[in-house]
């Protein structure tokens, strides 16, 4: 288990070249590495050791197991709050006088270690799109200047091939743009769908999963109904039916412990809060992104921020001239030049470049 955990560490690891922001990372790897962790320890649990122990009479009990495992248990919704030891024996555990209606059924549990890893597989799509659209286009004209380990002379011919290379593909990286900034809202999506279909998963249960929980501390002990409990219950009831010697149909009610649930009610928990974060911070991502795309006249000072080294009036005169592609490759350029030669080629590159926004200068 440890080695298979370990080997997840590759999509955590610190890249050299930055094509992409911390959010987009956090959704992309770390949010992928945390679901397939989860999947892992769920299914691990699940396959050893017994993941169901029903207690029936007269009956081999891994035949029950078995049975109640791939079929489903139910409980009593309303038998969750009545008192434990009185009136029933445990939450959501009740006689249900044959109303089918009446019944809540779980199934969910067989799926859990599946669908988790399903999402962690759409967690990464994002991110697989954008590598095959960026197709390492910043690593190549970089050229090893992030780390500046070469010589003087090398170092200014890879300087002067970059700057040679910003001249002459002037207004061609408005796709570049576009596409990773619908990378960007890919990751938004993808969360609140996954939100939404995590709720059609638990019935929905999910949406209100992680705000019912933060508020049973208000509540007192004895007026408690444990949410983590009624999505995850503890105990659950079986039926199972068999012919008995003179051919009758005879009912088996059953009690079952799955204490995979223990595992599994922590795990949503986690996730619920990780996903709300996540929702807000790709929101707040895609605010900003509107915010460059519709006031230009910010953009100097973002570019400024990037690397204060570079002059204000360098990066007002680079936001006039330049379209919002080639703008957002010189921005990105700040995240992986050394900052030297960054001031170095963007002082020279906006004293070449021609004037390409005339929007922006009306402006």
């Amino acid at each position: 288990m440890h080695k298979v955990l370990g080997s997840l560490k590759g999509y955590l690891k610190i890249q050299d070249i930055h094509t992409d922001n911390a959010i987009f990372r956090l959704h992309n790897s770390f949010t992928t590495v945390l679901l397939l962790t989860c999947s892992l320890i769920i299914t691990a649990t699940q396959y050893v050791g017994n993941p169901i122990s029903c207690i029936v009479s007269g009956l081999p009990v891994h035949v029950v197991n078995t049975f109640c495992w791939i079929s489903s248990t139910f409980t009593m919704p309303d038998a969750f709050r009545r008192q434990v030891g009185t009136e029933v024996a445990h939450p959501g555990i009740a006689n249900d006088f044959d109303d089918e209606d009446a019944k809540k059924f779980y199934t969910y549990y067989q799926w859990v270690c599946f669908v988790l890893f399903f999402q962690a597989v759409a967690c990464y799509t994002p991110k697989f799109i954008w590598d095959h659209f960026e197709g390492g286009l910043l690593r190549s004209i970089v050229m090893g200047l992030n780390l500046t380990i070469c010589t003087k002379e090398e170092k200014e011919a890879k300087r002067d091939a970059l700057l040679d290379y910003l001249i002459k593909h002037v207004k061609r990286h408005k796709m570049y743009v576009a596409r990773y900034w619908a990378c960007e809202a890919l990751c938004l999506i993808n969360i609140v769908v996954q939100m939404y279909l995590m709720n059609k998963f638990f019935d929905g249960e999910f949406m209100s999963y992680g705000t019912r929980v933060m508020g049973l501390s208000d509540i007192p002990q004895e007026q408690r109904f444990d949410p983590m409990v009624y999505v995850f219950p503890r105990v659950t009831k079986c039926i199972f039916h068999k012919y008995g010697p003179s051919g009758s149909l005879q009912k088996h009610d059953s009690l079952c412990i799955l204490p995979l649930n223990i595992v599994n009610e922590k795990t949503y928990i986690f996730i619920w809060f990780w996903f709300i974060i996540m929702t807000v911070l790709l929101c707040g991502l895609l605010v900003f992104r509107a915010f460059i795309f519709f006031m230009p006249k910010f953009r100097p000072r973002i570019l400024h921020a990037r690397n204060r080294m570079i002059p204000i009036e360098t990066c007002r005169s680079l936001s006039r001239k330049l379209e919002l592609g080639d703008w957002w490759l010189i921005y990105m350029l700040g995240r992986n030049l050394d900052p030297g030669v960054y001031k170095d080629v963007m002082g020279e590159f906006a004293k070449q470049v021609e004037p390409e926004n005339q929007y922006y200068h009306s402006k």
